[in-house]
């Protein structure tokens, strides 16, 4: 069996290979120039995902079956050809992964079926709908197809169907038929493949940075093609789609500083424009107002989720984001917080231990503070679904919730927040502080991944790895709400700074909108 080379390039370009080409000539000639670039290294949640779509992969034949699976390493190009050809000339009806090559492509076809007017081709993805790059693959593949003398008969994407609901998985899949969408993109493919053979036999191309960037995947070289970007690109305007930013640069505007005054923005752009333009934390009069729905009585709250491409427990739909950690921070008389988490264990359905804990961590607060409260209501709204029985207790604590990102977002603006409102934004640009940097986990989408290992992929842990991990789980949510708290004081606490000192190289003055010094009582 062949077996893979370092430092080779390879002799056929994949259709992960020829998506990224339409999406950027110079992303094809690093990924196919430099294999082994730092940024093509797969971290733990790009190595989820795959594994996630592998999963589906393996799942969707079982709703396919009777097929020949051509089982070979994703290297062994050559042996899977081989096999390939060997399962037509047999007359299998089905063909789980069948490869084949043309004109320097290749492309594995998950499901080939074979019928009387040729073949069924079906393309699986672990999507909920189907998507244009999914068009875009199965073009590639009828090409080939095509160039090998293969009859196509019908193109079809199966995808995942948020109407199915566990435990009756017999709708689990949905398969539409795209055929009538894809042919005219076919037709595109030998002109596609042609431009990209030109890129790859010459240096690397110069391709300006642009929407392409992160449309339809986050290019894994963006960092290194935006590195020189200055602060405040207009790309960090709050809520400007990227196509519109790009828009703005061919007109002459690279920074936000270079807008005109007339320019017209959104009421929180705005007031990001005049932060960057002054150099300095802005303040709104109205924040005083804001914060009368925090009391002194007062809890944080923070929810972790899976969201599975196949449910697992009753009720669940393909990834529903199910509540499996949180942690909560009470603020006490004298000033400091009181912590209660749960964390689940194990693949059980975790919901009504989550729950019951959950309504005792929340029994004593008027109010329970949530950044981006509409998930922490989306978890609890769930929990009351799932459990009849607690739904009177969970509605309740669903109805104390309070939002501090809205506070944030229609009353402060920080120049280094850089047009996100993200938690991990604004605290650190708020508050001085850099809670996440030390953490294993420091991120929302990584924590969920690592749930799932930790719930659902016991083999892959040793105890001791296991116990870290939910230490480190814990860790993160906990951070989240203490972060909240420490966030919540330093919105009470902002004074104006009458010798416009510096914090973080951003003055600390705070205006109001007549440009008069607001002065806001400090309570917490």
């Amino acid at each position: 069996m062949s077996t893979p080379q370092k430092g080779h390039r390879k002799k056929r370009l994949s259709k992960s290979d020829y998506l990224a080409g339409l999406q950027c000539s110079k992303h094809l000639w690093l990924r196919i120039n430099e294999p082994e670039a730092d940024e093509l290294e797969i971290d733990e949640e790009l190595e989820a995902l795959f594994e996630q779509g592998k999963r589906v992969g393996e799942l969707a034949r079982r709703y396919v079956p009777g097929g020949n699976l051509i089982d070979y390493p994703h290297y062994a190009v050559d042996e899977k050809l081989r096999a390939t050809k060997r399962a037509l000339d047999e007359g299998c009806p089905i063909i789980y992964e069948a490869a084949f090559a043309a004109e320097g492509l290749f492309v594995a076809i998950d499901i080939l079926e074979r019928t009387p007017d040729g073949f069924d081709v079906t393309e699986v993805k672990s999507s909920t709908k189907v998507k244009d790059e999914h068009l875009q693959d199965l073009a590639l593949q009828a090409y080939v197809l095509r160039k090998c003398g293969i009859q196509v008969s019908r193109l079809q994407v199966m995808h995942l169907n948020r109407d199915c609901t566990y435990p009756n998985l017999e709708n689990l899949f949905k398969r539409e038929d795209v055929t009538e969408d894809v042919r005219p993109l076919i037709e595109k493919v030998e002109a596609a493949t042609r431009a990209q053979a030109e890129v790859l036999s010459g240096s690397l191309p110069l391709v300006q940075i642009g929407a392409h960037c992160s449309a339809p995947f986050e290019c894994a070289f963006k960092s290194r093609c935006w590195a020189d970007m200055p602060s405040h690109h207009v790309t960090t305007i709050h809520a400007m789609r990227a196509k519109k930013a790009f828009d703005l640069v061919e007109q002459g505007y690279k920074t936000i500083q270079d807008l005109p005054n007339e320019f017209n923005l959104s009421k929180t752009a705005e007031r990001q424009r005049r932060a960057v333009i002054e150099n300095r934390l802005i303040v709104e009069p109205t924040i005083v107002d804001a914060l009368k729905d925090f009391p002194s009585s007062i809890g944080f709250l923070d929810f972790e989720t899976v969201g599975l491409a196949i449910p697992v427990w009753d009720g669940c739909r393909p990834y529903d984001a199910v509540p499996v950690q949180f942690s909560f921070c009470s603020l006490q008389p004298d000033g400091t917080l009181a912590h209660a988490e749960w964390l689940a264990d194990g693949p059980d359905d975790p919901r009504e231990a989550i729950a019951v804990a959950l309504i005792e961590a929340c029994r004593h607060v008027d109010k329970i503070a949530a950044y981006n409260a509409g998930f922490e209501s989306k978890c609890i709204r769930h929990l009351a679904v799932a459990l009849p029985g607690l739904a009177k207790d969970l509605n309740e604590i669903e109805s104390r919730l309070v939002d501090l990102l809205p506070v944030v977002r229609n009353h402060v603006y920080h120049p280094e927040f850089y047009g996100s409102f993200s938690l991990k934004s604004v605290f650190p640009a708020l508050t001085g502080e850099s809670s996440y940097e030390t953490l294993e986990v420091a991120g929302g989408s990584l924590a969920s991944w690592l749930l799932q290992t930790l719930l659902f992929e016991p083999n892959r842990l040793t105890p001791d790895d296991r116990l870290r991990l939910r230490q480190d789980l814990l860790a993160y949510c906990k951070t989240d709400t203490e972060s909240l708290a420490s966030l919540l004081k330093e919105l009470r606490e902002m004074q104006p700074v009458s010798d416009h000192s510096m914090r973080g190289g951003a003055t600390f003055s705070v205006t109001s909108a007549d440009d008069q010094l607001l002065t806001s009582e400090r309570t917490w």
